[in-house]
């Protein structure tokens, strides 16, 4: 990998968005603004009960007329969120088994031009879900105490995108019923993506110092790793409502997503059709499959992020016993959820020199501390994961089946992740193949 953004180019990484689509549109040209007047209007659509007789109105339009990638991530963006609307409906159990064909055909095409599957994916909902409030930037007058802070403030690539990028002037496009809950759940993902562009940038650097043997540089370019990755758990923390940035980037940023409405209601409009006992054997797709079809629901395994620093880093995840396999398997079907380019990038990080093992051949302390912090900072998010697993699914799934009455084990299904994984079994095994990378003394 050469030490520039260009090659950076044909994997679709921005500089300071990393994996995130930079600037989203926001509107479709006729007749496609007919998608994205029902995905803007979804909510009330569907609390007024009109939102499937709306869908079904819509013309069966050509993909033809949409012109680049732009415009492609957006009506597959607008196309995601109506499907998974006119499926769950109010989200009360009364599920559609069959997308109509006038939704189907195109959202199908468009989905493979994209490379991606005909459903509402991570890349969508979040990497693709964003625009400023304001697109001057202008929000508020600064505060003394805020210039202050700004010399304060390390200027690394996140850092900077953040300021650009002010997320006090960031929304998302569209909405599922809960209110403020997926604008919350949504942005405090794509915050946890910017954080980690400037650790991806240090990559082509990384694998330069291990094919030159410098370990200096090396060492340098992992402390940038980890620092990244540190910052990317503080963004995790504004789940619960809390200030975790500078005073520059605080103006009226406290994001919180409400354990019982995001389980109750944004979980219901995120779940796919895999593994889900409300839809067995899927969803049919009439006018392009005689048969249904299974994907998955958004998940945060189909982040980029998360695969790109386990290669780095040596995680195997199939090294262990048959639970590390299937977690193994779920990750690598995960990447056929995400952008061609990024699954492409994926690859070609597998294709370079172990940093681990050049770390392991150099025996020196002070590489070997660095590297491990790194491999640290990933077990501190995936533990911070878990928990947050554990407060917004499994206690409200436990919660939902006191209340009914029933078994424990009927809340099994509850318990899985949108992703139709076992949450507990899933996360516990990658945490525990990230902790065994730490490399050990002597």
């Amino acid at each position: 990998m050469e030490n520039s953004w260009k090659m950076f180019e044909e994997f679709h990484i921005d500089e300071e968005m990393g994996f995130a689509l930079p600037n989203p549109l926001v509107e479709l040209p006729h007749p496609y603004d007919a998608w994205i007047s029902i995905a803007r209007n979804l909510p009330q659509l569907i609390e007024d009960g009109q939102l499937r007789a709306e869908v079904e109105k819509l013309a069966t339009l050509s993909t033809d007329g949409l012109e680049g990638h732009k415009e492609q991530r957006l009506g597959h963006l607008a196309l995601g969120y109506l499907t998974m609307a006119y499926v769950w409906g109010r989200g009360d159990g009364d599920i559609r088994k069959v997308l109509p064909s006038n939704i189907a055909i195109p959202y199908c095409q468009l989905s493979e031009k994209l490379g991606l599957p005909p459903i509402l994916v991570y890349a969508d909902c979040v990497l693709a879900n964003w625009k400023k409030k304001d697109p001057s930037g202008y929000v508020h007058r600064i505060t003394l105490k805020e210039k202050m802070s700004m010399f304060l403030v390390e200027e690394t690539t996140s850092v900077r995108a953040l300021k650009r990028h002010k997320p006090w002037n960031m929304d998302i496009l569209f909405s599922f019923p809960g209110g403020d809950c997926g604008k919350g759940f949504f942005l405090i993902s794509l915050l946890v993506e910017m954080a980690a562009a400037s650790a991806i940038k240090v990559i082509p650097i990384i694998f330069k110092a291990v094919q030159c043997e410098d370990s200096e540089t090396l060492q340098d370019a992992l402390r940038e790793i980890a620092s990244c990755l540190k910052r990317a758990l503080e963004r995790f923390h504004q789940i619960h409502g809390k200030y975790c940035m500078p005073y520059t980037m605080r103006a009226a940023v406290k994001y919180y997503v409400d354990p019982n409405i995001f389980f109750n209601v944004l979980r219901i409009y995120l779940s796919g059709w895999k593994g889900n006992p409300s839809l067995p054997e899927g969803l049919l797709y009439e006018g392009v499959w005689d048969t249904p079809k299974q994907f998955a629901g958004g998940s945060a395994a189909q982040s980029s992020v998360f695969q790109c620093f386990d290669v780095l880093l040596g995680v195997q995840h199939a090294a262990g016993g048959a639970s590390s396999v299937s977690a193994a398997e779920f990750l690598q079907e995960m990447r056929t959820y995400m952008p061609p380019a990024h699954r492409n990038f994926l690859r070609s990080l597998e294709s370079g020199p172990s940093v681990r093992e050049f770390v392991l051949s150099k025996g020196d302390a002070s590489l070997r501390e660095t590297y491990n912090k790194c491999v640290q900072a990933m077990v501190s998010l995936r533990k911070y994961h878990f928990q947050i697993v554990t407060k917004y699914i499994l206690i409200p799934a436990r919660r939902k089946s006191k209340e009914k009455g029933t078994s424990k084990g009927s809340s099994k299904s509850e318990d899985k992740g949108t992703g139709g994984t076992s949450l507990v079994d899933f996360l516990k095994t990658v945490r525990r193949t990230t902790e065994k990378t730490l490399l050990k003394e002597g």
